[in-house]
């Protein structure tokens, strides 16, 4: 068992802090304490004795440094007494390593013009890193579907099944919701004006051209494209795709590709599906709150809503489900050696799957109007 010991001795007109044995976390601070009852103001020079000193750890030396420092601030001569060269190195890293996190403290603290710029230039970036993603994907890797031997029929089929055939339940009662909630909010003031059978226009035009697409897309966001995200992520992790190259497979004829052309085929038919399930919905409610029996909401449906509106309604789903899909790829692709990279990278991808999804849809609105469809 070491013994530890502290001491202060007066010799020579000079006070003497004598450490013996060890300094460790678990005995400096009933050191410090002793230390903290010194009149060091009758002093002019302290000399901290380290001679019979046989450890000292990092935390001891932390204490050592910032007791010379005090001593020094109070104008009095420091010195340091040692002969063990272990001792002598844990207090020099301790004092290097306080210069280190001073310089670092020390840096530069940026205003908010440089912030802004900053942030700006690494949304440059990311645009042209996406795009770079895309040209790739145009360039070189469509190609194959030029010849039908080449297209991974049984890729894509799964892809269709997990993406889409699994997710006719969630997006079916999403829409019949959405259908019921906005037939109920429609009617207390059709009531009020005595237009209930207006009811059919109202359901027919919202669900038809916007509603049904955007709950669809934005369903398919959350569920399908995070899990493309989070299947790419997880093999870049596991180093899957680089092996899938060793072995002369491209990752994205066997992984990117089907995802899309699965997603793009399937979107129409999720919207469909939406749109019946949403009328299903509002034709309920017209018949429980409106008493428009299903005979006269759907002659009155027949009577007023175009085709061109299902139509118009249809024809955004490939163009919504090829931006959640190479959005979501796209940040799998991102995604880092961490795991926590890939809950970051699923999120980044539903979000920005879900704005594109909305800007599109703004595009369209603008596009269709103008040309009077």
């Amino acid at each position: 068992m070491n013994y530890s010991s502290f001491k202060t001795i007066y010799s020579d007109n000079k006070l003497s802090l004598k450490f013996k044995g060890e300094l460790t976390l678990y005995n400096l601070m009933k050191y410090k304490k002793e230390i903290d009852k010194i009149a060091f103001s009758k002093e002019n020079a302290v000399v901290i004795d380290l001679l019979e000193l046989s450890f000292l750890d990092s935390a001891g030396s932390i204490f050592l440094n910032n007791l010379q420092k005090e001593l020094e601030l109070k104008e009095l001569k420091v010195d340091i007494t040692c002969h063990n060269r272990d001792v002598l190195d844990m207090l020099e890293l301790i004092r290097v390593q306080k210069i280190t996190l001073k310089k670092i403290a020390k840096k530069k603290k940026r205003n908010r013009v440089e912030k802004i710029g900053e942030k700006s230039y690494k949304a440059y970036l990311g645009i042209l890193s996406f795009m770079a993603f895309m040209g790739e994907l145009f360039s070189h890797k469509l190609r194959y579907l030029i010849s039908f031997k080449n297209i991974r029929h049984k890729e894509i089929a799964f892809e269709m099944n997990e993406c889409a055939i699994k997710a006719l339940g969630i997006i079916s009662l999403t829409s019949f919701l959405i259908g019921v909630v906005v037939a109920y909010q429609s009617a207390y003031q059709l009531k009020l004006y005595g237009a209930n059978i207006f009811i059919v226009d109202m359901l027919g035009l919202s669900i038809l051209r916007e509603l049904s697409p955007l709950i669809t897309a934005i369903v398919i966001a959350g569920r399908s494209g995070s899990a493309f995200t989070a299947q790419i992520g997880a093999m870049k992790i596991t180093q899957e795709l680089d092996a899938m190259q060793t072995m002369g497979f491209d990752p994205y004829r066997f992984l990117v590709v089907p995802k899309i052309i699965a997603l793009m085929i399937t979107m129409p038919l999720l919207i469909f599906v939406s749109d019946i399930m949403a009328i299903i919905g509002g034709m309920i409610v017209a018949n429980l709150d409106l008493n428009i029996t299903v005979d006269m909401f759907l002659d009155r449906f027949n009577e007023v809503i175009n085709i061109k509106h299902f139509i118009v309604g249809i024809s955004k789903g490939p163009f919504f489900a090829f931006l959640i899909a190479t959005i979501a790829i796209y940040q799998g692709l991102l995604v880092k050696d961490d795991t926590q990279s890939i809950g970051l990278n699923t999120t980044k991808s539903v979000v920005e799957s879900i704005f594109a999804v909305i800007i599109c849809d703004a595009i369209f609105s603008i596009a269709f109007t103008n040309l009077g469809i």
